[in-house]
């Protein structure tokens, strides 16, 4: 075990940093006072952290996957703007007494997410620059830049009556492996079932490559909760959002064994949801699978990676089957 206490920062920089790709649009990277690029188009802008203790644990923590959650998170934001990433900014603080091997798969972590963001979108996303501390708290601050064209970035307000709701990747996976780790199960000894739900929690996948065929008019990295996330966008749009309960089936379903293993293991408390309840309240309400939700004219055929789930009508609320479904979801400060 090597301490990052017995290498100095600028050891530790050039250790970390060797999978960094070169790109075109980086003409100062790391090792200035600041990078200088040039990028082409408007620059969207997104910053986002991983707090120890708030967004992760030691019990359950995993290097590799934390820095492709970091980077998952931030580029997700980026990319439902309609944007191709242009780079990341890092900066960590990190306990001096940490082995630099953990570091090192942290950024694989970070490089890996990266790697496969531009696959999916044929660009290249280096790390531009950052920042590095000691800390007794693990604490990753990302900023992640993208471009879109003038005028051609997506938001949250182009929503209209009329048009189809569409979900690109998967929403309620991450908030049932993140239950499924506070009842005590833990990758390495969880089934072929509940495994991807854990996997999912630590390390999201975001279905990047989706967003090269969608023309949306609305969209959002649903990162908080379906209902929440949806409820903004009807908020931005001055619409209402009505989601087909049929059309969520393929995702409640498969969360239903991991449902009946936490009521389960917290039968001790009483509890009288139903498997189903759980799994539906995942999917409505949980986040950090970094699913896409989009709105789209109802005629157009957004392509593959989408599959439908509602409508945008004319109203103020989110809904599902007509009911009204409260805007649920993660806040840092409990509102």
């Amino acid at each position: 075990m090597t301490r990052l206490s017995e290498l100095g920062e600028s050891h530790i920089i050039s250790r970390v940093l060797g999978r960094n790709p070169s790109s075109t649009h980086v003409i100062v990277g790391p090792g200035d006072d600041a990078a200088v690029t040039a990028p082409e188009g408007r620059l969207v802008s997104t910053a986002d952290m991983l707090v120890e203790n708030e967004d992760f644990t030691r019990e359950w923590l995993d290097w590799q996957k934390l820095g492709v959650k970091a980077a998952a998170q931030n580029l997700a934001d980026v990319c439902a703007m309609g944007a191709v990433p242009h780079g990341l900014l890092v900066s960590l603080a990190i306990p001096d007494d940490t082995d630099i091997a953990d570091l090192e798969a942290l950024y694989s972590g970070l490089f890996d997410e990266a790697e496969r963001t531009g696959a999916a979108l044929e660009c290249t996303v280096p790390i531009i620059g950052g920042d590095l501390s000691s800390s007794k708290l693990i604490v990753i601050a990302i900023t992640a830049l993208g471009t879109v064209p003038e005028g051609s970035a997506i938001l949250r307000s182009g929503a209209q009556p009329g048009d189809s709701l569409y979900l690109a990747g998967t929403v309620g996976r991450a908030a049932a492996g993140l239950d499924l780790l506070f009842a005590g199960l833990r990758r390495e000894t969880a089934g072929p079932e509940l495994r991807p739900l854990i996997e999912t929690q630590l390390a999201p996948r975001p279905d990047y490559g989706a967003l090269r065929v969608i023309g949306a008019s609305a969209m959002i990295d649903v990162s908080d909760g379906l209902s929440l996330d949806l409820a903004r966008v009807a908020t931005a749009s001055g619409v209402g959002i009505e989601l087909d309960r049929a059309l969520l089936a393929d995702l409640i379903d498969p969360l239903l064994p991991a449902a009946e293993f936490v009521l389960d293991a917290r039968s001790a408390n009483g509890t009288a949801a139903t498997a189903e309840d759980l799994a539906l309240s995942w999917v409505l309400d949980g986040g950090e699978d970094h699913g896409f939700a989009a709105s789209a004219p109802s005629r157009q055929s957004p392509g593959v990676g989408w599959r439908r789930i509602g409508r945008v009508r004319t109203g103020h609320d989110v809904s599902l089957d007509g009911t009204p479904v409260p805007a649920s979801g993660f806040s840092h400060f409990g509102k």
